[in-house]
C-alpha cells in the first residue's frame, strides 16, 4: 500500500504562485507514475499533470501547459507541482494520484482509472 499526503494549498491572489507536495509512504514510488489531478466544485476530477517514472517526461493539461512544472524526488519519494500565474479558475482540491508499478504512459491514465492511489487533497483558492 502506498499512502499519499498532499501539502502546500492555500490562498493566494491571481498571478501569484504555489507549490504543491506530495509525501509518499508505504512503498518507494520510483516505478509508478505519478500525476496530479484537481476537482474544482460542481465540476468532475481533471487531469492537471503527469511525470512518468522510467523518464523525465512530462505531460500538462492545456489549461495549464506553461504555467505548472511537475516534478518527483524518488529519493525523498516526493511530488512536486510548482504553480505559476494562477487564475481564479485554477480553484479547485488538488489530488496526488499514484499507478500500480511499472505503468507506461498512456491515455489511461488521463483518467482515474488509471491510478491505483489517492491522497486526500489540498485546497488552492485563487482570488481575483
Amino acid at each position: 500500500q502506498v499512502q499519499l499526503v498532499e501539502s502546500g494549498g492555500g490562498l493566494v491572489q491571481a498571478g501569484g504562485s504555489l507549490r504543491l507536495s506530495c509525501a509518499a509512504s508505504g512503498r518507494t514510488i520510483s516505478r509508478k507514475l505519478m500525476a496530479w489531478f484537481r476537482q474544482a466544485p460542481g465540476k468532475e476530477r481533471e487531469f492537471v499533470a503527469a511525470i512518468r517514472w522510467n523518464s523525465p517526461t512530462t505531460y500538462y493539461a492545456d489549461s495549464v501547459q506553461g504555467r505548472f512544472t511537475i516534478s518527483r524526488d524518488n529519493a525523498k519519494n516526493t511530488l512536486h507541482l510548482q504553480m505559476n500565474s494562477l487564475k481564479p479558475e485554477d480553484t479547485a482540491v488538488y489530488y496526488c494520484a499514484a499507478t500500480a508499478d511499472g505503468t507506461n504512459y498512456g491515455t489511461l491514465v488521463l483518467v482515474e482509472s488509471g491510478y491505483e492511489y489517492w491522497g486526500q487533497g489540498t485546497q488552492v483558492t485563487v482570488s481575483s
